[in-house]
């Protein structure tokens, strides 16, 4: 499997250049009870780019995504979106500056319809009162048709959903149902877009399309993506930084290249050092 690596937003989202980190983490730590998961992690991802976190079941991933959007709340360390210490904001919050995410398992309405799904994204942004919102008066019903023009237009043409809109969640396949989340995380208008396994569960075909869209997403939108994967073809291909995570700890950090020949990382995917065999196994995976 190859895919053709390639080298914009509004609201309350804070901005940063391409020269400086759009997100930096530093020294976070993260303890339930006596088990560190995180322990003192620590990276930055550039702006415009594609980070993705890989590393053994049970490294830390999932913890550290879970700490970045803020339902985690770290022991120690800092946060940084665009410069901005985010360490004790909110999860709603976050969003606001710019932050969103999809998840592992998928997080949908399954009795809503895709539209209705997708334009829950939206919500952080909306100003209408819970007044307006309950009589549908002006501002209200201007909002929401905006709203709606702005994701059937953008969002809904971008990723090629226009037929299934209206259908329920629940009516359709597994790919598409990753395609809603991921249509619902575009609405929360990112800089910054976290995708928990994006393709996890899918098949080829459904791979290279959710590949493509990230893609895309960077260099049509100018959307900074960080994401966890485990397929090792599509990380390879697509990712312009990688950092690698085991037992809670950053064991190596850097380009696709050089990770994949870091004799740390053949280690904590092997446990025998037997770096020979991994690298065939990742040019196989690869190819």
């Amino acid at each position: 499997m190859c895919f053709k690596n390639n080298n914009d937003g509004t609201g309350d989202r804070v901005e940063s250049s391409a020269a400086d980190p759009i997100l930096r983490v530093e020294g976070v730590t993260l303890a339930f009870g006596g088990v560190k998961a995180l322990n003192q992690v620590g990276f930055s991802v550039a702006s415009g780019s594609i980070t993705t976190l890989i590393g053994p079941n049970g490294a830390g991933k999932t913890s550290l995504f879970n700490t970045i959007s803020g339902f985690y709340k770290p022991n120690t360390g800092s946060i940084h979106v665009a410069g901005r210490d985010i360490t004790h904001l909110a999860p709603p919050a976050r969003a606001k500056l710019g932050l969103a995410r999809s998840f592992q398992n998928i997080a949908l309405f399954r009795g809503m319809t895709v539209l209705d799904n997708i334009k829950l994204g939206r919500h952080v942004h909306l100003r209408t009162n819970i007044f307006d919102a309950l009589f549908y008066l002006g501002r209200a019903r201007r909002e929401e048709l905006a709203l709606r023009e702005d994701i059937e237009r953008r969002i809904v043409d971008f990723l090629e959903i226009d037929h299934i809109r209206h259908a329920s969640v629940a009516s359709l396949p597994y790919g598409l149902q990753k395609r809603v989340e991921l249509a619902r995380a575009l609405a929360m208008q990112p800089t910054v877009l976290m995708l928990d396994e994006p393709v996890a569960g899918m098949n080829r075909e459904e791979t290279e399309d959710m590949a493509r869209f990230i893609l895309d997403l960077r260099a049509e939108w100018g959307i900074t993506v960080l994401m966890v994967e485990h397929d090792m073809g599509m990380v390879m291909d697509l990712s312009d930084h990688v950092v690698v995570l085991n037992f809670g700890q950053v064991i190596a950090d850097g380009t696709p290249a050089q990770v994949q020949a870091d004799p740390e990382v053949i280690r904590a995917y092997l446990g025998a050092g037997d770096v020979a065999d991994l690298r065939r196994r990742l040019r196989a995976e690869a190819a």
